[in-house]
């Protein structure tokens, strides 16, 4: 390995905004505490939350640095002390507090994955964030289980793609919603075997007409607003609706007689917040449940496009635009 430099670029935020607002700066290179590795940083996915941080609606946590990006892939450069599982020059992807659009970043040893042969560092930064989001989010806190039916809001993105496949391939019935008939299409084709354009066609009645009446036995939510009283009609009995974000309003008027008469459960999370045991802990569920799936290529990440580390703002810009399927990858 090359001696580790003490400078780096990063894309930093110059103060809330749009997309302009991220320009490269010049930073000191973080060092490892106990348990952390350095990456020297190939590729950095492009995520929701890195816009909303962009915007100043999502303060990094106490700890995090100011810098985004929620997942990258690259070679570890450097090792904090008591670090048993990596050695210098091994290939990784991980999940990060934030810090990933730069040339060097830091992850805790357990928030780390292998990369997996057959797949670039671009394709590898594309997995940490959404396959531990879906992981946590659809299978361990939804129960999704083989023979019940997953209704995903925003099917064409990176979430709702991996949603699609991993659901499918543990024996799930997939419906999805998607803006235009092109996403739909792609949907499709990745497995869903229902796709509603919400910009046309109404959810609630085709989930219900796609299940004879029943419902979805678990829906991943980002929308919210409106979605929630929704959601609570396309859910079948005993459904459960997890909120993973909120890309309408976090508020909503809604008639809670439904949780009752259909004994719904309404749960959520984030990722970023949670502790480092815990972010260990799916990390090595994803290890021994959805690696396999991704080495044999049954589960991949969608890839939309990449673009360099210096033009984040025009990737942000792509996200904005939701003309995307799939995910937006940054590389150094």
């Amino acid at each position: 390995m090359a001696s580790v430099p003490s400078r780096m670029t990063a894309i930093g935020i110059r103060s809330p905004g749009g997309p302009e607002t991220l320009v490269p700066e010049d930073r000191p290179v973080p060092q490892p505490g106990a348990g952390e590795i350095l990456i020297k940083v190939a590729a950095a996915g492009v995520n929701r939350p890195d816009v909303m941080q962009r915007m100043g609606l999502y303060p990094p946590p106490k700890g995090a640095p100011d810098i985004p990006g929620l997942e990258i892939a690259g070679e570890v450069a450097a090792l904090g002390e008591g670090v048993t599982r990596w050695k210098l020059g091994d290939k990784v992807c991980a999940l990060v507090i934030g810090g990933g659009y730069a040339e060097y970043c830091l992850a805790h040893e357990s928030h780390a994955l292998p990369v997996l042969a057959g797949y670039s560092m671009t394709e590898a930064a594309a997995i940490p964030e959404t396959f531990f989001t879906v992981w946590h989010n659809v299978f361990e806190r939804g129960g999704l289980k083989t023979g019940e039916t997953l209704l995903v809001h925003g099917g064409s993105s990176g979430i709702g793609t991996t949603a699609i496949q991993l659901a499918k391939q543990f024996g799930a019935r997939v419906i999805v919603t998607a803006g235009s008939d092109d996403k739909c299409e792609a949907c499709r084709k990745l497995g869903a075997d229902v796709a509603v354009n919400y910009k046309t066609q109404d959810f609630v009645a085709m989930t219900k007409e796609a299940t004879g009446g029943k419902g979805a036995d678990v829906i991943l939510d980002m929308v919210g607003g409106d979605y929630i009283e929704r959601n609570y009609e396309a859910a079948a009995v005993e459904g459960r609706i997890v909120q993973i974000a909120f890309q309408g309003s976090p508020k909503a008027t809604v008639d809670f007689r439904r949780i009752m008469l259909k004994r719904l459960h309404h749960t959520g999370s984030t990722l970023r917040s949670r502790s480092v045991e815990d972010k260990g802990l799916i990390a090595q569920a994803i290890a021994q449940s959805v690696l396999p799936m991704i080495a044999s290529g049954k589960v991949r990440p969608v890839m939309d496009s990449t673009f360099p580390l210096a033009e984040a703002s025009k990737a942000h810009a792509r996200m904005e635009s939701s003309a995307h399927i799939g995910k937006i990858v940054l590389t150094a």
